[in-house]
């Protein structure tokens, strides 16, 4: 199957947006101009593109958690519990695991059985399912914008029900909602899944509303080098952006080294406005977000709440426009919903006291952040080479290549040759380069910060290091040193 980074043509739109909408009962009744006239009627501190914007510009990082249940009417008591008791100032409704794997009918089969017992029985919330009417009523219910997050490498039907139901700010992309998330997916596939959603954002924008879309900054979680999380971002931002996307926020996942994480957060600003203007797309709004810490938590909630501070300083310290936050109850399943904004709570306090801070500019930050964007640009510069200068073309042949490789994910099309592991400051480096296109300077550089850790600790660099820095986090550590107690 063949991808382009082109515009999708108004008539095959159109025509595939019929089999969109016929492929499940509550599509069948979406009206587009009913719908942006819905969207329209939703006042401006309840779109979540102008709070990010006002956020911004006033240098504020706000704060969103991750929430979502079966039964609606609880859906909403969640929601509120969060914004008023957690502080909430912008809110999630985290889709279920079925609804991301368009398995429609069991997540039917899920909703009569929370219904039954009481109480949710799915992971999140279905909103394929419940359609337009409910999904009103859940934004309406709350006095934040709300964004549907999920997972999903085929997300038309959930866009298509999302956006017509009130929610302002739409998460994903073609990439960072399949590889680290699907085994089977082709690449190809899912780029022009996903060129569906940013089409139909692309549709509204032009009718004058802005949904905000978010690339997902994380991908797996564990030990991300930020050329490839940043690369990858760009790479989606402007897949977007050529659909019409008018409002983009692109992410990063903490890593835990305080220069390296707000570096990186800097150099992603910078970088992805500059493809941006490369590329035509200079009227695009731009923000980023901050994840708190992706990886395995402690199970004490008392260091739970240290490994959430140490997100919220960060997340603060870099600017960005909002953070991601993280529960106590992580390392052990779905949070209550007390927990849930006992995260809120921490992550707010700590981001108040530093709202004056501000360590982007300083010289260690500037040094990592061109670190970085040199990393990043040999990385774009390989993917537009293969793709004979068309992104779309160049991201399918870069994974087939192996230039573009996310580590740990479950893809059968990613190569997962690239070994990342932390050097002797706790930064992460790249043990194993596999295939990316990386100069000789790059990889040296990689290769002698590691042997810098290596000589502290008296062994030798090794697939060692990558495992013992998996688990040091759910030890109290950030670097895996040896024979750590």
């Amino acid at each position: 199957m063949e991808v382009k980074n082109v515009k999708i043509p108004m008539d095959d739109f159109l025509k595939e947006r019929e089999e969109v909408l016929a492929s499940w009962p509550t599509g069948k009744d979406i009206d587009i101009e009913e719908a942006v006239k819905y969207q329209l009627s939703i006042p401006e501190e309840k779109r979540f593109g102008a709070k990010l914007w006002k956020a911004d510009e006033e240098k504020r990082t706000l704060i969103q958690p991750r929430a979502g249940v079966a039964l609606y009417d609880e859906h909403i008591k969640l929601l509120q519990f969060l914004e008023d008791m957690g502080g909430a100032d912008l809110l999630p409704s985290t889709i279920d695991s079925y609804t991301r794997l368009n398995r429609y009918e069991e997540a039917e089969i899920g909703i009569k059985k929370s219904q039954e017992a009481g109480r949710s029985l799915l992971n999140g919330f279905p909103a394929v399912n419940y359609g337009v009417d409910v999904c009103r009523t859940v934004t309406e219910s709350v006095k934040n914008p709300v964004q549907v997050r999920h997972g999903t490498p085929d997300a038309r039907l959930l866009t298509e029900i999302a956006i017509a139901g009130g929610f302002t700010s739409y998460e994903g992309g073609g990439i960072s909602y399949n590889i680290p998330y699907s085994k089977d997916h082709p690449i190809d596939k899912v780029i022009k899944y996903w060129q569906y959603t940013d089409r139909l954002c692309g549709l509204y924008a032009e009718r004058g509303v802005d949904i905000n879309r978010e690339p997902f900054g994380p991908l797996t979680g564990t030990l991300i080098p930020a050329c490839i999380s940043n690369a990858v971002a760009i790479i989606e931002a402007l897949l977007a952006a050529e659909q019409g996307v008018s409002d983009l926020t692109v992410g990063y996942g903490q890593c835990g080294n305080l220069i390296q994480d707000v570096a990186a957060i800097r150099a992603l600003r910078e970088q992805c406005r500059e493809y941006l203007e490369m590329y035509g797309y200079d009227k695009v709004h731009l923000t980023t977000v901050f994840h708190q810490w992706m990886g395995g938590f402690p199970e004490d909630e008392a260091k739970a709440f240290g490994v959430i501070s140490w997100g919220s300083a960060t997340a603060a310290l870099a600017k960005a426009t909002k953070v991601i936050v993280k529960t106590p109850h992580e390392a052990v399943g779905i949070p209550t919903k007390e927990a849930n904004a006992a995260g809120l709570r921490a992550t707010k306090q700590v981001i108040s006291m530093l709202r004056d801070q501000d360590l982007t500019m300083i010289p260690a930050v500037e040094q990592e952040a061109t670190i970085i964007k040199r990393e990043v640009k040999e990385i774009m510069d390989k993917v537009f080479e293969l793709g004979k200068g068309d992104l779309g073309a160049g991201v399918v042949n870069a994974f087939a290549a192996g230039v573009l490789d996310i580590p740990f994910a479950p893809n059968k099309y990613n190569a997962g040759k690239v070994m990342p592991a932390r050097d002797n400051d706790g930064a992460i480096r790249i043990l194993d380069c596999g295939n990316m296109p990386f100069s000789q300077e790059t990889k040296d550089f990689h290769r002698q910060k590691l042997e810098e850790r290596a000589k502290c600790e008296n062994r030798e660099v090794s697939f060692q290091m990558v495992i013992d820095d998996v688990y040091a986090i759910s030890k109290g550590f950030l670097v895996g040193r040896k024979n750590l107690k």
